[in-house]
């Protein structure tokens, strides 16, 4: 059965900014490889993007009253903030959890990146549960 997953890429943006462009180059070069397997593999990739850095973020928050109040980011105190992210529907988990070993490599880990998360996408199914 076909499902829908978000590989989620956690990153120390410091890092990635102090990574050479060879270093970056590489990074980039593994990612274009991923994405040819996916699709090789037939799995389909329907969106995804690398994020900007996290001070460009802004929270949005809206109390009781239905005021909305508008923060600068980054609003998590960690060093890992999510870089970027794959959507990719499948029906081969197994198969997607391997070729995401791709990104998730020595190049991934030497920029600063931390483990990369797969989650399926909940369907209207889980949401009756």
């Amino acid at each position: 059965m076909t499902a829908r997953y978000v590989v989620l890429l956690p990153g120390n943006e410091s890092a990635w900014e102090e990574a050479t462009q060879e270093h970056r180059d590489a990074v980039y070069a593994r990612h274009d490889e991923f994405g040819r397997r996916l699709r090789e593999n037939g799995h389909t990739v329907v969106g995804g993007a690398e994020l900007t850095h996290s001070r460009e973020t802004k929270l949005v928050r809206a109390d009781a009253d239905g005021r909305v109040m508008v923060s600068d980011g980054p609003f998590a105190e960690t060093t890992e903030q999510l870089t970027g992210y794959y959507e990719v529907e499948t029906d081969d988990v197994d198969d997607l959890l391997q070729l995401v070993g791709l990104v998730a490599g020595p190049d991934h880990d030497r920029a600063g990146m931390g483990g990369v998360e797969v989650r399926r996408v909940a369907t209207a199914e889980d949401r009756e549960t």
